[in-house]
């Protein structure tokens, strides 16, 4: 048996966390079951990740790695991002970080508010440059719940009807509906 180095420990403990949480959801997942499945000592995974808390931390630091929007044309805007995030998720939706902190967030308060800080540290900003810093929060709430619910419906529900779609249909069945809430309404009134 060739020893493992520590970088190869932990992402096989990374791998193995994200597929329990997946899986199980936080509450269910135990470092024990994490560390079986990594095929290491349960006292490994505590030293390199501290806590439960810690690991489900470092297993779902999500990066949603937007482009550069304020390079996209106004009207190419919406299908951009749809097809960014159809892309992500079409690689390997087992081991993308963003679902299966999806799938956590349904049931546990600290994978919830995970999610809401992705949004607004990530989404936000980004969409700031294409439809303005007043409406940016409102907008990436608005366009979080449309791109969540591809999510859920293909990713972890798998309705057929959405699951038979094939990803470029995906992007022209979702592109209007996204364009719509770019566009829709004034910015909110300050305080």
């Amino acid at each position: 048996m060739t020893a493992r180095t520590s970088d190869t420990t932990k992402a096989a403990i990374l791998r193995a966390a994200r597929d329990r949480f997946a899986a199980h959801g936080y509450e269910r997942t135990t470092i024990r079951a994490v560390a079986a499945d990594a095929d290491i000592d349960p006292s490994m995974v505590m030293r390199y990740f501290g806590s439960k808390e810690g690991l489900f931390d470092a297993a779902l630091a999500v990066d949603l790695s937007l482009p550069d929007l304020t390079a996209v044309p106004a009207a190419d805007l919406p299908g951009a991002l749809v097809a960014h995030f159809v892309r992500r998720w079409e690689g390997d939706p087992a081991d993308d970080a963003l679902l299966v902190l999806l799938r956590s967030a349904v049931t546990n308060e600290r994978a919830a508010e995970r999610m809401r800080e992705v949004f607004a540290a990530q989404v936000a900003p980004a969409l700031a440059a294409a439809v303005g810093p007043a409406r940016a929060a409102r907008t990436a709430g608005l366009v979080a719940a449309q791109l969540l619910g591809l999510a859920v419906t293909r990713y972890l529900l798998r309705l057929p009807a959405v699951t038979a779609l094939a990803p470029e249909d995906l992007v022209a069945g979702l592109a209007p509906a996204l364009a719509a809430t770019l566009t829709a309404g004034p910015a909110p009134a300050a305080d």
